[in-house]
């Protein structure tokens, strides 16, 4: 049987009411195009081949899996009281909520297709009529109606829009997961980087001193005539050269606060975290699972499939309304010819079935599904595309954490033995058995070697920020909306 076509004349167009008679025809009429409807379901998809496990581990078999709460495997009670802080005053999470309840309102604004549409009248009124050569006339009448309409959704197209609103409302309960993830996740970063900087300062301040220490041995060896000018000069310039160095670290310090600031919903003027030592930090360690297990803990892969739900909906709710409306309409009414009195009054129902059906639009309709079964196919694309990238994060994070682990070991082993070289060559110095250029190289090493520790340090602990961010972070509930 052949799609109805929109240009069948022989329908009534809608509110024109069928005469008792033919009720049953026009219901025989509507089953016999619903049973002629496009039902087709459009194809799931996209089909993404699940790798059966990582490329990279940084974890033993003897690791934690991913809890909630896992800021605070990191050891540190600032931390902690700076993400409730977050939680508690990021306008991020509020418009995040906001738009939660907007697509709750919509939700609610589907389902109320579902029930019938009630209305009410009442109406008085009093006129005078005069006409040349006969007496005045008046007219008074009172009129009272209720009226109640409601339409079948023979074709699903209600049921399509209110499928279509859970789904949204859903993709945005995991859109405020997802942005509670980059919250913490930005603020645990920021925070790390912060402390840091302040690791970084104390350590340029340290060179600093012993430059200074330095400078003084040299001006006193020239004072005793065995250094020379050069000497001097040459020492001068590693002082001035670590003052410069501690420049950029407190601009940088001063921006991180900043960015924390705004993170926590502060004014950034003036604002300072918490203390604390960047040493103590703990870089947690965790069994990623199997990458399988991605789609049902990332809350970005959760908003999608919403969101290609929604479009499924929107798709089948835009071919259903190619079909014809059908609609159940009845009224009762009381009039009276009284002025503000329904005294002994007439009675009038009416009971009615309509269908209507466009005729002509143009093709707007059809451009309609067209456009929305392109976008479902965006989404599907872009759902796919997700899934890939998530991927390439874990597996990159788990790669970063192993790496980086690496590094810092050899880095420690290099700030021993640059501290160990250094202690020599000024002992060496003052003995007057070395050259002051030697000192210069150990201390140089030496403090190089101490600030690349702290950036491997902090490396190591961004990335084990980053695959929890990757692998979903700790499933929530949404907030509640009451």
């Amino acid at each position: 049987m052949k799609h109805p076509r929109r240009g069948a004349a022989a329908t009534p167009s809608r509110g024109q009411h069928l005469r008792p008679g033919k009720a049953g025809s026009a219901v025989f009429l509507a089953l016999l195009l619903q049973a002629c409807a496009v039902t087709q379901d459009p194809a799931r998809g996209p089909v993404v081949d699940m790798p059966a496990q990582w490329d990279a581990t940084a974890t033993t078999a003897e690791a934690p899996a991913l809890t909630t709460a896992w800021w605070q495997g990191f050891g540190s009670p600032a931390l902690v009281q700076l993400l409730d802080e977050a939680q508690a005053g990021s306008a991020d999470l509020r418009i995040a909520i906001e738009r939660m309840r907007q697509a709750d309102i919509a939700l609610q604004q589907a389902g109320i297709a579902r029930l019938p549409s009630v209305g009410g009248s009442l109406s008085t009124s009093t006129g005078r009529s005069d006409a040349a050569g006969t007496p005045s006339t008046s007219r008074e009448s009172t009129s009272a109606g209720l009226s109640v309409s409601y339409e079948l959704d023979l074709w699903g197209r209600i049921a399509a829009g209110v499928r279509a609103g859970e789904a949204s409302f859903e993709a945005s309960q995991h859109d405020w997961r997802t942005a509670r993830l980059t919250l913490l996740s930005g603020v645990a970063s920021n925070y790390f980087l912060w402390l840091n900087t302040s690791e970084r300062l104390d350590i340029a301040r340290r060179n600093l001193e012993i430059a200074e220490r330095v400078l003084r041995i040299v001006e006193a060896r020239q004072r005793n005539g065995v250094a020379t000018a050069l000497e001097v000069s040459q020492q001068r310039a590693t002082v001035l050269s670590a003052r410069t160095a501690l420049i950029p670290l407190e601009l940088q310090q001063r921006q991180t606060a900043s960015a924390l600031a705004l993170l926590l919903g502060r004014v950034p003027q003036g604002y300072a975290p918490a203390g604390g030592e960047f040493a103590q930090l703990r870089v947690p360690t965790l069994a990623p699972g199997l990458p399988s297990t991605l789609l049902t803990r990332r809350p970005d892969l959760a908003s999608a499939e919403s969101q290609l739900a929604a479009a499924d909906a929107n798709v089948a709710a835009a071919r259903a309304a190619l079909l014809p409306s059908v609609s159940l309409s009845g009224s009762v009414g009381l009039g009276t010819s009284a002025l503000l009195s329904l005294a002994d009054p007439t009675r009038s129902v009416s009971l009615g079935l309509s269908l209507a059906q466009s005729i002509f639009d143009g093709g707007r309709q059809r451009l309609q599904v067209r456009t929305t079964e392109s976008q479902r196919v965006v989404l599907i694309e872009n759902y796919g595309k997700t899934i890939r990238t998530a991927l390439k994060e874990v597996d990159d994070g788990l790669g970063n954490l192993s790496r980086s682990e690496q590094q810092e070991s050899l880095q420690r082993e290099l700030v021993a033995q640059a501290r160990r070289s250094l202690e020599l060559a000024e002992l060496r110095y003052r003995e007057g058995s070395g050259d002051l250029l030697s000192v210069l190289d150990a201390q140089r090493t030496l403090f190089s070697a101490l600030d690349a520790l702290s950036t491997q340090k902090l490396s190591r602990l961004t990335a084990a920020v980053d695959l929890y961010k990757a692998l979903g972070g700790d499933w929530v509930a949404s907030p509640s909306l009451s």
